[in-house]
């Protein structure tokens, strides 16, 4: 499986501008069932991710000021993204080591989505799951 298997499954990512504020993304996170945005600028380049980690380091370091922040202050700049050709077992593996609950996808230069740890695993197990039962049937088949 492909991460362009999960996209297609999934959707597109929901997108802030890096002025919004941190009240309002933390309404948006809550109403779209979501944990992470990108951050677009106005010429529609990538400026970033925010995800409710970085709201809730946000808390940590401005207490009850923090609602009034834009995105771009608490968003995530150094964006590492897969391609939706990468395996699944990729997409885990960088998700793993970098500690990522969110990865982005870009084709072409272009983001066309971002993948969450928990469909990402649930796609893994649904892999490994098939694969040990093909080797079931092949193991119970040369007896």
């Amino acid at each position: 499986m492909r991460v362009a298997d999960i996209l297609t499954a999934e959707g597109n990512a929901a997108v802030a501008a890096p002025g919004e504020t941190i009240r309002a993304l933390v309404q948006r996170f809550r109403s779209e069932g979501i944990g992470a945005m990108i951050v677009r600028g106005r010429g529609g380049s990538l400026d970033g991710i925010i995800t409710e980690r970085d709201v809730a380091h946000g808390l940590a370091v401005h207490g009850k000021d923090v609602h009034a922040l834009p995105a771009s202050a608490l968003m995530t700049t150094a964006i590492v993204a897969c391609s939706p050709q990468d395996s699944i077992a990729e997409a885990a593996k960088v998700m793993m080591q970098r500690h990522m609950h969110y990865l982005p996808v870009k084709q072409c230069g272009r983001l066309i989505g971002v993948v969450g740890i928990g469909d990402v695993l649930k796609h893994r197990f649904d892999e490994l799951r098939l694969e040990a039962s093909v080797l079931r049937d092949i193991a119970i088949a040369s007896r």
